[in-house]
């Protein structure tokens, strides 16, 4: 069986030990693939990185569990990273928390429990996550952050008949830099290769390694694969460090109804390939702002681009007329929307939307998120997106379209 890694909170250290388990079976040449819980393009990547498999997003919010059934299938064990805490969804009911995959996947779960700062109490803590919900199967527990041999010793006590997977020391060497939206992009990290083997090292050493891998055997076929229609029969798609957050989901269902995907990179200041769609996924643009203002050529080829465009988040903001980067400077961006947009002026826009577009290539129907610190300070025109949040409250209507350039600051995930 294949198992979701998930903990009682954020910040417990479930990646740490997922990646280092990642890392640890492959080098044990025993194959898996891996998958995150919820809407985060910086974690799958890291995991890729891990395994050397491709890892998809499930998102019980989004999606449909036939779509969550079809997409973990396959010839290898899946273990899933979960989000926040195992119970933690989207209001009203907590939908789309990891326990919802547990239980639309049957899968067992591995918690992952910081430690630091407690002794006897681990036991009450567990023991409510065993009993909360008795069709999420907790399988065992893995101990982080545990000070000296002694306090694993009471840890161990404490829990009694619970089983024990491992007990982690604190490690302050793997804690991950971070910034405003996730860890720093794995490539964007030259000490990647050597921070995985630490975490598989350290998972080797304090982890039952025989275990854990008795809980591995792939998903059967279930589900339905998706048959959605691409937007475009060829689509251009920036990829870079200041445009990485494309779902591969999405672009496997593209390439499955037969579009034809080019990539090419803005920062290296290539031109849009000849496409029917220009596709520029949301990422980090305002950390280069000044150097994509300069990239004459990629401006140039899409403001001489007849092809439908469209932004999504940082493609969005980068389609606008200018980006004021965070030390207050504004930057000259495509033009092709009348939108200005701000990093120096921070807000958290955060949560799951439903969104409805009557024109442009994502006409139709979609679940998507929001996830962005960016401002908009002047966006005017015909809005792309009708909105609604995860209780379906109504919101303000969200992006842009004018001619062949729409966009927004919505992450589309699935069609319902």
């Amino acid at each position: 069986m294949s198992f979701v890694i998930a903990a009682p909170a954020s910040g417990s250290g479930k990646t740490t030990f997922t990646l280092g388990l990642l890392r640890a079976l492959k080098r044990s040449d025993l194959p898996v693939h891996a998958a995150k819980s919820g809407p985060d393009y910086i974690d799958p990547r890291f995991h890729e990185a891990a395994c050397g498999q491709p890892c998809l997003n499930l998102d019980a919010w989004a999606m449909t569990p036939a779509r969550i059934r079809s997409l973990s299938a396959g010839p290898l064990p899946l273990i899933i990273e979960g989000a926040m805490g195992l119970f933690d969804g989207a209001p009203p009911n907590g939908k789309g928390a990891t326990a919802d995959l547990a239980r639309i996947l049957g899968l067992p779960v591995v918690l992952v429990v910081d430690c630091g700062k407690m002794a006897g109490s681990v036991a009450p803590l567990v023991q409510g996550f065993i009993r909360h919900d008795r069709d999420v199967k907790i399988a065992g527990v893995v101990l982080n952050n545990v000070g000296s041999a002694r306090h694993e010793t009471m840890l161990r006590r404490a829990l009694g008949d619970v089983p024990v997977f491992g007990a982690l020391p604190r490690t302050p060497a793997l804690e991950q830099p971070s910034r405003h939206l996730g860890l720093v992009q794995a490539q964007e990290r030259p000490d990647l290769d050597g921070y995985l083997e630490s975490a598989a090292d350290l998972v080797s050493a304090h982890c039952d390694m025989p275990v854990l891998q008795s809980l591995l055997v792939p998903l059967p076929a279930r589900g339905v694969p998706s048959k959605r229609r691409p937007p475009a029969q060829t689509i251009a798609i920036a990829r870079d460090a200041a445009f990485a957050f494309s779902y591969p989901h999405l672009l496997q269902d593209w390439q499955g109804a037969g579009a034809t995907l080019r990539f090419f990179s803005p920062l290296a200041d290539d031109p849009a390939p000849m496409a029917d769609l220009i596709y520029l996924p949301g990422g980090y643009p305002e950390l280069h702002a000044g150097r994509l203002a300069d990239n004459a050529t990629f401006l140039a080829s899409l403001r001489e681009c007849k092809a439908q465009i469209y932004g999504e988040c940082g493609g969005y903001m980068v389609l606008g007329e200018t980006l004021t980067d965070k030390d207050g400077i504004v930057h000259k961006m495509a033009g092709l929307l009348p939108l200005e947009t701000s990093f120096a002026t921070r807000k958290l826009h955060l949560g799951y939307r439903e969104l409805v577009a009557r024109d442009g290539p994502l006409a139709g129907t979609w679940k998507g998120h929001e996830f962005h610190y960016a401002t908009t300070l002047r966006a005017t025109g015909s809005p792309l997106f009708e909105a609604r949040d995860a209780e379906g409250t109504t919101l303000p209507p969200m992006g842009l379209i004018r001619n062949n350039v729409s966009g927004s600051f919505a992450h589309i995930i699935d069609q319902p």
